[in-house]
């Protein structure tokens, strides 16, 4: 009577503790989340920051059903298919679950950003929530585990011991038949498991506030369940010493399966493309910390198309990430190009429908995804490369080494493979190759195909490029905002003192990632919070409106890695708004210069677009304030003057919104424009031509 009456109170207690706690947070998180509305109400600008960028308001956070972010204004007759197939998935009680609007949608693997939840596949699983969440702190459970390991060790004795003698009183022998029962428990748990796995393989990610709740509730448990098994100790020791004789007179071993932390498994796993669909057994490593960690490749390939990674090596030992969505008998082949702290992911953030490169690869397009170096694992030929030496390098380093470098990769692959599957085809003759590569490049990404483009001409080299497509190229930045104007001086007069000591922009330390990719989690549960960083972080970049919060959540931001930008490129683009032209890094130096431009000033760029001898479309957004639509008219009057193939066109598209968010008709331009070149001809080799003459001959 007495432990049944402890034990209450303690449960009493606990719970108490626990609502108490809970509330607690949740008030002065809610306290946070209403000063800051507070706070966005009197910002001016708000309205046009935050168009398109739902919640900050305040609204309700109980809705029904919706579509995706991306399908609510307006959808395809194929976008209503996909939704409907979705619902119809989740009512017939399969195991494959398309998930839309829901708590658990792919909108909270990355919170507010454009990934396209119709392209997302997520598996159900028998754990309950909170069992996803535990395995997910594990660590500090153990971290509690060894704490109080000696006074959990002898409290726990007496349970244990009244445990075993409990279970070995009831054992006997097994009845005929009865092994398979028996064996029976054993098997739901490697399924529990199985299904453990699979489910940790799209895990959702948790924000800065759900572990502090998380981590509380455990360091509750784990006290009470001290001072429970104190009391229960207490107050029944003949009980305890009895049972723990009988432990040390028993001579009884049985195995008991204990279900620990899983830091590394096998998952079956296929992929649609690939020549054998069976399932093959794959190393899935598990986050402990329960950030969302994937990659291109993961996107690629849950989406169920085909993928290859080529690593690419530069001339100057940069080891480079060239991804590929691969369609290898095909004669045309488009190369896509991030910009300045972006990657390849951003190519395919919004899924089937709405990524460029999903959308030229079910146009028959060989799709190749370009990465420039800066990643903050520092990829090198060089392993005890140093952080000085490995950020040492500017805009024409990517203009220069890494694009050649990849288009030139691009170039022996297709040639290759194509040779492979079309015996016919002849060798390359008179400057022409057996396929046509175009490219579609975003900010930095076409600064740099431009140097690439203009200094192979001027070497007298091949670039293997049909045609262009530059979304709001970088290059000219003298017409900008009051922030970048202040950015510039700040750069150009305390580079001196500021390049020995920071080398690379961006976060160092694997916590400070993790806990930026926490964040983006958090400012989309509390939409007043991430609404004010939105307005702040758009007044830094002078008003543009881009899904600045949004772009914070997706993957390539993790704990593991990130892509940087080094000192010497935000150097680069000072010396450029400076100078109001599009040219090449100034060392500082007459005689370096002249050492490597054969002048003492860099070399003008805009001066050599004659050399451009391919069409070349340019695109600007009107709401674009980072390179504003005169800054790419720049670009295009210098060309039209030069006599290149240019066209230009401008949408009401902010500066991130040609790769992070989805537009039907940004989408439909860049593919009409690819379509412009056509590829070419397949052509008989000189032998199969003889074939067929003699054929002919006699026939007639």
């Amino acid at each position: 009577m007495m432990q049944r009456l402890v034990d209450n109170a303690i449960a009493v207690t606990k719970e108490s503790v626990k609502t108490f706690t809970y509330e607690s947070l949740n008030n002065i998180v809610r306290f946070i989340n209403g000063v800051s509305a507070l706070l966005l109400a009197f910002l001016p600008g708000k309205a046009n920051i935050l168009e398109g960028i739902h919640g900050w308001e305040l609204r309700p956070t109980f809705r029904g059903p919706r579509f995706p972010r991306w399908m609510e204004n307006g959808v395809s007759s194929f976008n209503h298919f996909i939704h409907e197939l979705s619902v119809d998935s989740d009512s017939d009680g399969s195991g494959i679950d398309y998930v839309y609007g829901e708590e658990d949608s792919d909108e909270d693997i990355c919170p507010a950003s454009p990934s396209s939840q119709s392209s997302r596949v997520s598996r159900s699983s028998s754990i309950p929530k909170h069992e996803r969440q535990w395995t997910g702190w594990m660590w500090i459970r153990y971290l509690f585990f060894w704490i109080l390991f000696p006074a959990r060790f002898l409290l726990g004795l007496p349970v244990r011991l009244c445990r075993s003698s409990y279970n070995r009183c009831t054992t006997t022998s097994p009845a005929p038949g009865s092994n398979r029962l028996l064996k029976r428990p054993s098997l739901n748990k490697v399924q529990f498991l199985k299904d453990h796995f699979v489910q940790r393989t799209t895990d959702r990610r948790r924000g800065v506030i759900e572990d502090l709740h998380l981590a509380i509730e455990i360091f509750i448990e784990a006290v009470f369940d001290v001072v429970h098994k104190a009391a229960h100790f207490v107050l029944s020791p003949s009980d305890a010493f009895r049972t723990l004789f009988r432990l040390f007179s028993s001579n009884s071993n049985r195995g008991q399966y204990t279900h620990g932390s899983v830091s590394e498994a096998s998952v079956p796993s296929a992929t649609l493309g690939d020549n054998d669909s069976a399932p093959t057994e794959r190393n899935t490593s598990f986050q402990a910390l329960n950030t969302d960690a994937r990659t291109c490749q993961d996107v690629i390939t849950e989406l169920g198309y085909p993928y290859e990674a080529i690593h690419v090596i530069t001339s100057d030992g940069y080891v480079l990430l060239l991804e590929r969505i691969p369609r290898r008998d095909s004669r045309k082949a488009v190369y896509l190009q991030h910009g300045i702290l972006d990657s390849s992911m951003g190519w395919v953030s919004n899924g089937v429908v709405g990524s460029p490169a999903f959308a030229a690869y079910d146009q028959g397009y060989d799709v190749f995804l370009g990465n420039f170096r800066g990643l903050v694992s520092r990829e090198h030929v060089d392993k005890s490369i140093s952080s000085r030496q490995y950020w040492q390098y500017s805009i024409n380093e990517h203009g220069t080494q890494d694009i050649p470098a990849m288009i030139e990769k691009i170039h022996q692959v297709k040639t290759a493979e194509l040779k492979l599957s079309q015996p016919d085809i002849e060798e390359e003759t008179n400057g022409d190759q057996p396929y046509k590569l175009c490219a579609v490049c975003h900010s930095l990404g076409g600064a740099a195909i431009l140097m690439y483009v203009v200094t192979q001409r001027i070497e007298e080299k091949p670039h293997r490029l049909s045609r262009l497509v530059l979304l709001s190229p970088a290059g000219f930045h003298g017409d900008s905002s009051f922030m970048f104007t202040v950015v510039q001086y700040s750069f150009l007069l305390l580079a001196p003192l500021l390049q020995p000591l920071v080398p690379g922009i961006y976060i160092p330390t694997r916590f400070f990632r993790m806990l930026l990719n926490k964040l983006a989690r958090d400012f989309h549960n509390y939409p007043a919070v991430g609404g004010l960083v939105q307005t702040l972080m758009s007044y830094f970049v002078g008003g543009d409106s881009s899904n600045w919060v949004g772009v914070l959540g997706i993957p390539h931001y993790n704990m593991n890695d990130m892509p940087g930008v080094s000192f010497q490129v935000a150097l680069h683009l000072a010396q450029m708004k400076q100078a109001k032209k599009f040219r090449m890094f100034d060392y500082g130096r007459a005689s370096t210069n002249m050492e490597v431009y054969g002048s003492p000033e860099p070399l003008d760029l805009g001066e050599y677009y004659g050399f451009i001898d391919i069409p070349v479309d340019l695109v600007a957004g009107r709401k674009d304030k980072v390179i504003r639509p005169s800054m790419v008219k720049k670009h295009y009057k210098l060309m039209k003057d030069s006599g290149v193939d240019v066209s230009f066109n401008e949408f009401e598209y902010a500066h991130l919104d040609f790769t992070f968010s989805h537009r039907e008709e940004l989408l439909a331009y860049v593919m009409s424009r690819l379509l412009l070149v056509e590829p070419p001809p397949k052509q008989s080799s000189p032998k199969a031509l003889r074939l067929r003459k003699k054929g002919q001959q006699v026939n007639s």
